[in-house]
């Protein structure tokens, strides 16, 4: 069975093709990402054992996008034809509470979609385009929505409420709901698998431009660092993590600043972006760090400092903690910033082994063990496969 995966974002279109045959488990043929929509920079990548394809080209739309990636399948004699495709695994970013397994996509599903599009205005419109093109393009393949939210349907009252008048949540849905599920689920599953440790308490650190850290017992997620939107957790690339909200009055009321500008300011403006004022690429301040740079040092303690704060408390809530992920662009990466967090943490038995921490970013592993040696509490290094995790999901579905 041939698996198409289509992750969208605002201007991007990234996606995989996975062949699973008589194996249980897929094997990846081609990945491609179509990054500018719209947008005068737009190019298209794609890679496979047959061809690699890069180059500008004018795409406009979600449904271009798309369309673009099934000529090029058929080009490079990936598939023969559209119908060899059988399913297409969709991310969903937001699928409030209703949505915590895969589910066949229909006018019902796609209502829905739309209407949690309020909590999830960057992702879930977009999202529903592609789906919208997809059914279009491949009219004959079964459509499945993969939620971001899913994973966190196992989070309890007590970690998901807010301290508001209860009526914001029975009412409109005011709640945390998490975010990056899939990554986290992927990652924890494999750490569990590797580990053959019976009921493991796992916190998992997705470390990238958005960043979450989510505590997992025996592959169940029991709490998470974002919240309603993915603005509220650790500081990332450009958004302000959790605040004061009071200071939004002030902002507001002493500033003259206006809603919209501070919207902007929070998601855009702020992280490590705003705390370096050289960058949001971690690269490129870690690179500032090295000679001197006082604000780029800045970022990186204040980012170690949150991620291992956050960590610290979610052993409380798991009344303990013997496995510690890093994953995502920067978390895979960025040896300096895993070193710190685990510097904080040697409380709980996590301490990074030198040579094991620096290797594992030129490891070639999609699981590197970073533990120092005759430490109890395992310190991992996981490579995210989102969209593995997305066509496993979709060929579940029967």
């Amino acid at each position: 069975m041939k698996i198409l995966v289509i992750n969208s974002g605002s201007s991007s279109i990234k996606a995989s093709l996975f062949d699973f045959g008589k194996m249980k488990e897929g094997v990846k043929t081609m990945s491609a990402h179509v990054d500018g929509i719209n947008l005068a920079h737009c190019k298209f990548t794609m890679k496979s054992e047959r061809k690699n394809t890069g180059l500008k080209t004018k795409v406009k739309t979600h449904e271009q996008g798309v369309k673009l990636i099934l000529e090029n399948l058929l080009k490079t004699g990936l598939i023969k034809n559209l119908g060899e495709i059988k399913r297409v695994g969709h991310r969903v970013v937001h699928g409030g509470e209703k949505y915590k397994n895969p589910v066949k996509i229909d006018a019902k599903v796609m209502a829905d979609i739309k209407k949690f599009g309020s909590l999830a205005p960057l992702h879930n419109p977009v999202n529903l385009e592609s789906i919208r093109a997809c059914k279009k393009l491949l009219p004959k393949s079964k459509h499945i929505a993969i939620f971001d939210t899913a994973y966190y349907g196992t989070i309890p009252q007590e970690a998901y409420l807010y301290g508001l008048p209860l009526e914001m949540y029975k009412k409109h849905n005011i709640r945390r709901y998490g975010f990056h599920g899939t990554s986290h689920k992927y990652v924890v599953n494999k750490a569990i698998k590797y580990s053959k440790k019976k009921n493991p308490k796992i916190i998992s650190c997705h470390l990238g431009n958005g960043s979450s850290i989510t505590a997992s017992f025996n592959g169940k997620a029991i709490d998470t660092s974002m919240g309603l939107t993915p603005l509220e957790g650790v500081l990332m690339g450009t958004r302000s993590g959790t605040i004061d909200p009071a200071i939004i009055f002030h902002l507001t009321e002493n500033l003259k600043m206006k809603i919209s500008e501070i919207k902007a300011m929070l998601n855009n403006e702020s992280g490590l972006l705003g705390i370096s004022g050289i960058s949001s690429d971690m690269r490129k301040i870690y690179e500032a760090s090295l000679k001197g740079d006082k604000r780029a040092i800045l970022a990186i303690e204040i980012l170690s400092y949150q991620v291992a704060k956050c960590c610290g408390g979610f052993a409380a809530a798991l009344n303990g903690a013997d496995i510690l992920i890093f994953t995502g662009g920067l978390g895979e990466k960025a040896f300096y910033v895993r070193k710190k967090v685990c510097d904080y943490l040697t409380f709980l038995g996590f301490k990074t082994d030198k040579r094991k921490n620096e290797k594992a970013v030129k490891s070639g592993l999609d699981l590197a063990d970073i533990s120092a040696p005759r430490t109890k509490s395992r310190v991992f290094v996981i490579e995210t496969d989102e969209e593995k995790q997305i066509a496993e999901e979709t060929k579940s579905i029967k």
